[in-house]
């Protein structure tokens, strides 16, 4: 038997280690693969995703979040015979309508801009207190905070102007196409991720969602121990038979 391999993608404003609490939960039944991207545009990040799995002798998990998430659908559907699996963290498929799409890029494009010429303390400071990551307690935001002053403010304002969602074209007509099972996750109190994650698994013909209690838009951060069961039990489920 051979034991597979899950390769996480991070979101935004992350560094790989963001993923450590599923993967070290994995045992010995997945090896863990995590990235941490060297590249901050859109291509590159799929050339790294792309290298990094060419390199793995063993079935792959792809999973992604938020943005990881999206790379992950961008990845699977250009080369799909790559890829056993695939999961989605807090993710969509893109912005469908072209005026929304365009202000979204907009309004990236200014975000972007406004990046560049701050530090990386203030940009921090200003990207915890989003409403979207409102429901996490202080502790896990203490927590992230170090991996987030890592980052560049240039290469962060490069990823958001060639990877953000308003510099995306939508992949949801295109879902169809993948073959290999798709789990989409999201958290309970994520609303809008939480129908994105349904959509994607009706929109592709073997696609499941789950919803993680108690969870806001990074239930990997919340609740690991439930993400980490979930791809266990995707995995069981998928590729039981070569999972030692």
């Amino acid at each position: 038997m051979v034991t597979p391999t899950t390769i996480f993608v991070p979101g935004f404003m992350q560094p790989g280690d963001a993923w450590g609490p599923v993967a070290d939960r994995l045992g010995d039944r997945c090896r863990a693969l995590i990235l941490d991207h060297r590249e901050h545009t859109f291509e590159g990040r799929l050339t790294e995703i792309a290298a990094a799995v060419a390199a793995v002798q063993s079935p792959v998990l792809l999973c992604g979040y938020s943005l990881g998430g999206r790379l992950a659908l961008h990845a699977a559907l250009r080369d799909p015979g790559r890829y056993t699996a695939l999961v989605t963290v807090g993710a969509s498929a893109g912005i469908e309508a072209p005026a929304q799409r365009t202000a979204r890029a907009e309004a990236d494009g200014r975000l972007a801009g406004w990046m560049e010429t701050q530090p990386i303390e203030e940009i921090v400071a200003i990207w915890e207190r989003q409403p979207l990551f409102a429901d996490q307690a202080e502790a896990l935001v203490e927590a992230q905070r170090a991996g987030r002053l890592r980052q560049d403010p240039r290469a962060l304002a490069l990823l958001l102007r060639t990877a953000g969602q308003g510099a995306l074209e939508p992949t949801w007509e295109r879902l169809h196409e993948l073959g290999m099972p798709v789990l989409a996750i999201a958290g309970a109190l994520d609303d809008r991720y939480r129908e994105a994650a349904r959509r994607i698994a009706r929109a592709v013909p073997r696609g499941r969602a789950a919803t993680v209690e108690a969870a806001g838009h990074a239930p990997q951060l919340q609740r690991p121990e439930t993400v980490a069961a979930l791809l266990l039990d995707f995995l069981d489920e998928h590729l039981g038979e070569r999972v030692v």
